[in-house]
């Protein structure tokens, strides 16, 4: 999620946000409270959106006024020209986002808090693409923001293995609320923006405190092999989990569970951008689906059974499968992704499949030394760094470089504003949006507003307000650019 506060009106901005809340992470808040052991990366970028003052009314004033509003409107119209099963659908779907804000209510409208206690792993400060930065300086101030905002808001130690998921207290260590003691060496885990990791990031990444990351294999493991199953340890002591893509592709991919002719379509909607319909094109019926859902769950744990049957026998532990997803998969882009979710853990229950959190899985399987030409790689087109960097979006890429150059070059005369912009410019939203065709005036327009700021700030030097990212990485440290490379 891309900072969106003040930035932005319908159809883009803070809109996002507001949906990403009701369909996606309210949800998965329900499942996690019930106990699922899932591993959750709440990168900073959302943390600093759900930390801004009055995010809880404008939410609430979102869902009561323009979602209410939206779907009276368009269900009358479907009614008013002969599509009355499809405006039940939207008036049967409008109870979601009342759900929705009876359960952030409940929560006393605190979204970051009631994250707390499943907060485990970080990422960094605006979800940069890390090998594409052009300085180790300007890597420790995204991986150094990234990390003090973890720590600032959920405390510092990891819990033991098969204790707390480590965001809660732990016993001597620090209160959720509050920082780390001082001198207190962070470990835990962090989520590389865009799976993209090269080698050469990892003495940073140690240095940083991180114990473990993921990483997307495919194009050097060969899809499906075994070795997707066996932890890895970089040279400077990361362990890295590689995705397992062949199990991911049964949700992530054109082919997959949320491509079926019953689930509801997101690409077709109304005038408000409401969803009755099927991806077939029919009305849709909500039961239907989720009795698919539970279906392709039951299915979902089975394939990985047999995946762990058929190519982890011979691995220590019997080998280790791990699914990665973009958290707005489930409820957002994929509606029926939440109920999929949840009937995955029970069918894990049911079926004998042990489901683990990955900081817990670590702990219990060895790790083999990981090959010493493993080279750059992401989870994007190809597997490599193109949908950051190229032809589309070099301009972007080049840009964001020099950026970078010229905060270092300011040395002392940066402050917070300068940063602030250059960590904004340096999200990979923006080359993402353009190279895939989403939103594409939006991103470009977000992109010029920061490299733009950035330039005045640098010209003010470090009294320049931070103005409109009040609430972007509160906790970066320009002085970090000052740091000598360890």
């Amino acid at each position: 999620m891309p900072y969106v506060e003040g930035f932005g009106t319908w159809p883009f901005g803070e809109e996002w946000l507001w949906e990403a809340i009701a369909s996606s992470y309210l949800p998965l808040l329900d499942l996690l409270d019930a106990g699922a052991p899932l591993t959750l990366s709440l990168t900073p970028v959302l943390c600093d959106q759900l930390q801004a003052p009055g995010v809880g009314e404008r939410f609430a004033r979102f869902v009561s006024d323009v979602r209410g509003h939206t779907h009276r409107e368009d269900a009358r119209g479907l009614r008013d020209t002969g599509h009355p099963a499809l405006a039940g659908e939207l008036e049967r779907a409008w109870g979601d986002y009342q759900g929705a804000l009876e359960s952030f209510q409940r929560r006393g409208g605190d979204l970051l808090g009631a994250f707390a206690p499943h907060a485990q792993w970080t990422s960094a400060a605006t979800h940069a693409v890390l090998p594409l930065l052009a300085t180790h300086a300007g890597l420790r101030l995204q991986l150094q923001s990234g990390i003090a905002s973890h720590r600032a808001r959920f405390g510092g130690k990891p819990s033991p293995p098969g204790g707390p998921t480590g965001a809660g207290p732990v016993p001597g260590g620090p209160s959720p609320a509050g920082p780390s003691p001082a001198g207190h060496p962070w470990r835990g885990g962090f989520w590389l923006p865009e799976c993209a990791h090269h080698p050469e990031l990892e003495p940073a990444l140690a240095e940083a405190g991180v114990r473990a990351t993921c990483v997307e294999l495919t194009n050097r493991l060969g899809l499906g092999a075994a070795a997707h199953l066996q932890p890895l340890r970089g040279p400077a002591g990361v362990l890295l989990a590689p995705i397992d893509r062949a199990t991911i592709a049964l949700v992530w991919s054109d082919a997959g569970y949320p491509a079926h002719a019953l689930y509801r379509d997101y690409h077709r909607h109304t005038i408000h951008h409401h969803n009755p319909w099927a991806n077939d094109g029919s009305p849709y019926d909500h039961h239907r689906a989720l009795a698919l859902a539970r279906e392709h769950a039951a299915d979902f744990v089975r394939r990985v059974r047999a995946r762990l049957r058929r190519d982890g026998a011979g691995l220590p532990g019997g080998g280790l499968v791990v699914c990665a997803l973009d958290t707005e998969l489930l409820g957002h882009w994929w509606y029926e992704g939440p109920h999929w979710l949840a009937a995955v853990v029970h069918e894990c229950r049911r079926q004998g499949l042990e489901l683990l959190r990955l900081d817990d899985a670590l702990h219990r399987y060895e790790a083999v030394p990981a090959p010493a030409d493993l080279g750059v790689s992401t989870w994007g087109a190809g597997g490599d760094l193109s949908t950051w960097s190229g032809p589309a979006v070099a301009d972007i890429a080049f840009a964001t470089r020099a950026a970078e150059l010229a905060v270092l070059r300011a040395g002392r005369q940066v402050g917070a504003a300068a940063a602030r912009e250059l960590l904004a410019l340096q999200s990979s939203d923006w080359a993402f949006m353009v190279a895939k065709g989403l939103a594409v005036p939006y991103a470009r327009e977000r992109f010029a507003h920061h490299r733009d700021a950035l330039g005045r700030a640098l010209g003010e030097g470090v009294g320049a307000d931070v103005g409109g990212l009040r609430g972007l990485a509160v906790h970066a440290e320009p002085g970090v650019l000052l740091e000598p490379a360890g």
